[in-house]
């Protein structure tokens, strides 16, 4: 049922790319027979060639889980205050990205930061692709502003890594010994107090052998968090033995390093200029205020086309 779903994505994708080029043909001779048409004829264009798009960066997904949903999570570096809120600014970036794709995203757990931005959070965004999209967007990213914390409105240099998960839905080969878990409970809470619960149906669980703690709190009871939690440390452990074993095609590993300076995979500059540039793709970006609006697809655009070049080198 699974391939049944996507070779009919595969031909549903066709038929749309048809679809709109038989409407560029339309309004292109509209406009051989009025000037005044150029405007559909641009607009057609337009759609056609994102959907082009699109449709390329699709067939350059062929990592293993490429096609399945995805989960990040966002934890601020050394800085403290400044630190925990450009964190939450990764957080929102992402979330409004998503949203414009039409992706369902969950939180996953959230931990607020003392005074603002939060101590660490994970999301779920669930949807065909996203972790074949967001898989680039993995490691420690950089930011330089005048910091709103600070009395003498000081330029300030933040980081904080983004880790991604891809969430696939079959069983994992990962066996976990109940044994060498650790389980606490505490009250679920979101941004800003949100859906405080009067019971602790949150719950945290650390995995002793390898040291990872993973937290959820999105399931309204007890025994489903716990359920999610257990299926994203295995997909972590996955992970880990994955990148182990394939050390030198893994992704990336920036965010096992520190987060700190000469370790990020992209700049965000907002003073005294305004730019965005990855460093792996050299992709570069003056709206960097769109971009934190979560338009993010020219910059996902040029890492996969990078990548998808080295790789077929």
């Amino acid at each position: 049922m699974q391939l049944l779903t996507k070779k009919r994505g595969v031909l549903q994708a066709f038929n749309k790319l048809e679809s709109l080029f038989q409407d560029l043909l339309l309004n292109y001779e509209l406009w051989l027979e009025d000037a005044e048409e150029e405007k559909s004829l641009t607009k057609a264009y337009e759609v056609l060639t994102q959907m082009l798009t699109e449709h390329r960066m699709q067939q350059m997904m062929r990592e293993k889980y490429d096609q399945a949903g995805a989960f990040i999570s966002f934890h601020p570096g050394a800085g403290g205050t400044e630190s925990q809120d450009w964190a939450a600014m990764l957080l929102r970036m992402y979330t409004l990205w998503a949203e414009k794709k039409n992706y369902r995203v969950k939180t996953v757990s959230y931990q607020a930061g003392d005074i603002a931005g939060i101590k660490s959070a994970m999301i779920a965004i669930e949807g065909d692709y996203a972790y074949g999209y967001l898989r680039g967007e993995e490691g420690v990213h950089r930011l330089v502003r005048l910091s709103p914390f600070n009395a003498k409105n000081l330029r300030q240099t933040s980081f904080a890594a983004v880790k991604v998960y891809a969430d696939f839905e079959e069983d994992t080969p990962i066996v976990i010994d109940e044994k060498e878990l650790v389980w606490s409970t505490f009250r679920s809470g979101g941004a800003g107090g949100q859906n405080v619960n009067k019971v602790e149906t949150a719950v945290r669980v650390k995995h002793i052998p390898s040291g990872i703690i993973v937290a959820c709190q999105q399931e309204r009871s007890q025994l489903q968090n716990k359920q999610r939690a257990l299926q994203i440390l295995r997909i972590k452990l996955q992970k880990k033995a994955d990148e182990e074993k394939e050390a030198a095609k893994q992704i990336s590993l920036q965010t096992e390093k520190d987060i700190e300076f000469g370790s990020q995979i992209r700049n965000y500059i907002l003073h005294p200029y305004k730019l965005v540039k990855d460093r792996r793709s050299s992709y570069q970006e003056k709206n960097v205020d769109s971009i934190l609006n979560g338009n993010l697809d020219h910059l996902i655009q040029a890492y996969l086309l990078t990548s998808g070049s080295r790789s077929s080198n």
